[in-house]
Protein backbone atom coordinates (compact mmCIF):
# COMPACT_ATOMS: atom_id res chain seq x y z
CA UNK A 1 0.00 0.00 0.00
CA UNK A 2 1.12 3.57 -0.53
CA UNK A 3 2.49 5.94 1.97
CA UNK A 4 0.39 8.17 3.65
CA UNK A 5 1.01 10.17 6.38
CA UNK A 6 -1.87 11.94 7.41
CA UNK A 7 -5.12 10.26 8.39
CA UNK A 8 -7.69 12.43 7.43
CA UNK A 9 -7.21 13.71 4.26
CA UNK A 10 -8.72 16.76 2.56
CA UNK A 11 -8.48 18.91 -0.93
CA UNK A 12 -10.35 21.01 -3.22
CA UNK A 13 -10.27 23.06 -6.26
CA UNK A 14 -8.28 26.30 -6.50
CA UNK A 15 -11.39 28.52 -6.25
CA UNK A 16 -12.70 26.90 -3.04
CA UNK A 17 -15.74 26.12 -4.61
CA UNK A 18 -15.48 22.29 -4.77
CA UNK A 19 -13.59 20.67 -1.37
CA UNK A 20 -13.62 16.77 -0.71
CA UNK A 21 -12.61 14.52 1.94
CA UNK A 22 -11.24 10.52 1.88
CA UNK A 23 -13.34 8.56 5.10
CA UNK A 24 -10.97 6.52 5.03
CA UNK A 25 -7.17 6.35 3.05
CA UNK A 26 -6.48 5.85 -0.46
CA UNK A 27 -5.55 2.74 -1.51
CA UNK A 28 -2.92 4.00 -4.12
CA UNK A 29 -0.87 6.69 -6.09
CA UNK A 30 0.77 7.05 -9.12
CA UNK A 31 1.64 9.31 -11.88
CA UNK A 32 0.41 8.73 -15.32
CA UNK A 33 2.47 10.67 -18.64
CA UNK A 34 -0.11 9.53 -21.23
CA UNK A 35 -1.30 12.08 -23.82
CA UNK A 36 -4.60 11.93 -22.20
CA UNK A 37 -3.54 12.95 -18.36
CA UNK A 38 -1.12 15.45 -20.25
CA UNK A 39 -4.19 17.01 -22.50
CA UNK A 40 -6.21 17.27 -19.62
CA UNK A 41 -3.76 18.83 -17.07
CA UNK A 42 -1.73 20.79 -19.66
CA UNK A 43 1.25 19.38 -17.69
CA UNK A 44 3.71 16.61 -18.61
CA UNK A 45 2.08 14.35 -16.41
CA UNK A 46 -0.70 13.61 -13.45
CA UNK A 47 -0.27 12.68 -9.77
CA UNK A 48 -3.47 10.51 -8.39
CA UNK A 49 -4.30 9.25 -5.03
CA UNK A 50 -7.46 6.80 -4.93
CA UNK A 51 -9.93 4.34 -3.46
CA UNK A 52 -13.04 2.97 -3.38
CA UNK A 53 -15.93 5.92 -4.28
CA UNK A 54 -18.01 5.20 -0.94
CA UNK A 55 -14.10 6.11 0.86
CA UNK A 56 -14.51 9.50 -0.64
CA UNK A 57 -17.19 12.87 -0.77
CA UNK A 58 -17.50 16.00 -1.69
CA UNK A 59 -18.00 18.21 1.33
CA UNK A 60 -19.01 21.56 -0.76
CA UNK A 61 -19.90 21.39 -4.24
CA UNK A 62 -19.30 18.99 -6.96
CA UNK A 63 -17.34 18.83 -9.97
CA UNK A 64 -18.16 19.02 -13.24
CA UNK A 65 -17.70 16.07 -15.28
CA UNK A 66 -15.88 14.70 -18.96
CA UNK A 67 -15.75 11.49 -20.42
CA UNK A 68 -12.79 11.65 -21.67
CA UNK A 69 -12.39 8.49 -23.19
CA UNK A 70 -15.31 5.15 -23.25
CA UNK A 71 -14.06 4.35 -19.99
CA UNK A 72 -13.05 6.57 -17.92
CA UNK A 73 -14.32 10.53 -17.03
CA UNK A 74 -12.37 13.19 -15.38
CA UNK A 75 -13.81 15.48 -12.84
CA UNK A 76 -13.29 19.35 -13.00
CA UNK A 77 -14.13 22.83 -11.08
CA UNK A 78 -16.87 24.65 -12.90
CA UNK A 79 -15.93 28.15 -11.74
CA UNK A 80 -11.89 27.99 -11.55
CA UNK A 81 -11.01 24.47 -14.03
CA UNK A 82 -8.79 23.01 -11.57
CA UNK A 83 -8.19 19.19 -12.69
CA UNK A 84 -9.93 16.73 -9.84
CA UNK A 85 -10.98 13.64 -10.34
CA UNK A 86 -10.53 10.58 -12.24
CA UNK A 87 -12.28 7.28 -12.90
CA UNK A 88 -12.87 3.91 -14.42
CA UNK A 89 -16.66 3.78 -14.74
CA UNK A 90 -18.04 0.67 -13.35
CA UNK A 91 -14.83 -0.23 -11.26
CA UNK A 92 -16.23 1.87 -7.92
CA UNK A 93 -13.00 3.83 -7.71
CA UNK A 94 -11.73 7.39 -7.90
CA UNK A 95 -8.86 9.09 -7.67
CA UNK A 96 -8.30 12.61 -7.04
CA UNK A 97 -5.03 14.85 -8.11
CA UNK A 98 -2.29 14.35 -5.81
CA UNK A 99 -2.01 18.54 -5.32
CA UNK A 100 -5.36 19.36 -4.90
CA UNK A 101 -5.22 17.74 -1.46
CA UNK A 102 -4.60 20.41 1.16
CA UNK A 103 -1.23 18.12 2.20
CA UNK A 104 0.13 17.13 -1.23
CA UNK A 105 3.01 15.34 0.57
CA UNK A 106 0.29 12.87 2.69
CA UNK A 107 1.10 10.76 -0.07
CA UNK A 108 3.56 9.50 -2.61
CA UNK A 109 3.16 7.84 -5.96
CA UNK A 110 4.39 4.22 -6.20
CA UNK A 111 3.81 3.77 -9.65
CA UNK A 112 4.29 5.18 -13.55
CA UNK A 113 1.89 4.76 -16.09
CA UNK A 114 1.90 5.56 -19.47
CA UNK A 115 6.00 5.89 -19.29
CA UNK A 116 5.46 5.47 -23.64
CA UNK A 117 4.27 9.53 -23.81
CA UNK A 118 6.30 10.71 -21.26
CA UNK A 119 8.28 13.49 -22.39
CA UNK A 120 11.67 13.21 -23.56
CA UNK A 121 12.44 16.02 -21.22
CA UNK A 122 11.20 14.94 -18.18
CA UNK A 123 14.16 13.04 -16.66
CA UNK A 124 16.05 15.63 -16.58
CA UNK A 125 14.31 18.38 -14.94
CA UNK A 126 15.77 17.50 -11.24
CA UNK A 127 19.27 18.62 -12.98
CA UNK A 128 17.54 22.30 -13.91
CA UNK A 129 18.62 25.28 -11.90
CA UNK A 130 16.51 26.07 -9.22
CA UNK A 131 15.11 29.73 -7.78
CA UNK A 132 12.95 30.54 -5.12
CA UNK A 133 9.71 32.43 -5.58
CA UNK A 134 11.12 35.31 -3.03
CA UNK A 135 14.59 34.90 -5.09
CA UNK A 136 12.76 35.63 -8.84
CA UNK A 137 9.68 37.84 -7.88
CA UNK A 138 10.71 41.29 -7.14
CA UNK A 139 9.72 42.64 -3.67
CA UNK A 140 8.17 45.07 -5.33
CA UNK A 141 5.64 43.06 -7.15
CA UNK A 142 5.23 40.54 -4.55
CA UNK A 143 4.00 43.58 -1.88
CA UNK A 144 1.26 43.71 -4.88
CA UNK A 145 0.23 40.47 -4.78
CA UNK A 146 -2.70 39.29 -3.54
CA UNK A 147 -4.13 35.55 -4.23
CA UNK A 148 -7.10 34.49 -4.82
CA UNK A 149 -7.03 30.74 -4.12
CA UNK A 150 -8.87 29.19 -1.23
CA UNK A 151 -6.36 28.65 1.62
CA UNK A 152 -5.42 24.99 2.14
CA UNK A 153 -7.95 23.71 4.78
CA UNK A 154 -11.86 24.50 5.50
CA UNK A 155 -11.36 27.42 7.82
CA UNK A 156 -12.95 25.90 11.39
CA UNK A 157 -12.00 22.24 10.52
Amino acid sequence: MTEVRSDRLTGGCQCGAVRYEWTERPTHASVCHCRMCQKASGQPFMAFTGGRREHMRFTRGAPRLFKSSSLAERGFCGACGTPLTYGFEGTGRISVTMCSLDDPEAVRPAMQYGVESKVSWFDTIATLPAERTEDWLPAETATRLVSHQHPDRDMGR
